[in-house]
């Protein structure tokens, strides 16, 4: 997302969790990013980042969250997160909704949109949600709560690069193997690019 946020030149701030607590305090917005843990681990940055969900939603500020970011925001919201009925690992096609095909983030885009997966846990969709798109192996993989809260499950952020190093992390290689087929890193590189640029734009218009 750093290209977007340069085009519209909006300053970032990166927060290292678990050791810095995020701090709203003259931010225009926020975004969450991915990772292995459980949005329900029991940790004082899983509690700090719930919180400053909460805090983001009640001062009207957009919100975006990717993969666990995506599950964080729905369990601030009162939706509960637990595991899908298969880990979805790879490339995959995605569905939009109706409501999708009027959204501010995602109207105009290819349909079905192939996207990048890596998860193993899903969520219900915060109460009076949008249900934005879906998979066939996951139901709910975008969100729009409110006119300026959202949740992609899947990562259209990713690079090649970025792939072929998860592929080499040794706590993702076993997750890896679960994959239903093997994982080519430029697969569909140019289309998800195309799709993360425009969608990444979109919501940085959403920023004050």
């Amino acid at each position: 997302m750093a290209a977007p946020l340069a085009r519209h030149h909006v300053a970032c701030r990166i927060v290292n969790l678990p050791t810095d607590v995020p701090d709203l305090t003259n931010m225009a917005g926020l975004i969450l990013m991915g990772g292995p843990m459980s949005a329900n681990d029991d940790l004082p940055w899983i509690r700090h980042e719930i919180a400053a969900i909460r805090t983001a939603r009640d001062r009207g500020l957009p919100v975006l969250g990717i993969c666990l970011g995506a599950q964080l925001i729905a369990r601030a919201l009162g939706a509960r997160v637990y595991p899908n009925g298969e880990k979805e690992i790879g490339w995959s096609s995605l569905n939009w909704t109706a409501a999708a095909h009027t959204d501010a983030l995602f109207h105009g885009l290819p349909d079905p949109q192939m996207v990048f997966q890596w998860h193993g846990e899903t969520f219900d969709l915060p109460p009076g949600a949008g249900h934005l798109a879906y998979s066939d192996v996951c139901r709910n993989q975008a969100y729009r709560a409110g006119t300026n809260i959202y949740g992609i499950q899947f990562h259209l952020e990713v690079t090649p690069e970025m792939i072929a190093e998860w592929l080499r992390q040794d706590d993702a290689c076993g997750e890896a193997r679960e994959a239903a087929a093997p994982i080519d890193p430029y697969a569909h590189a140019a289309a998800l690019a195309d799709a993360a640029d425009t969608v990444f734009d979109r919501w940085c218009r959403l920023l004050r």
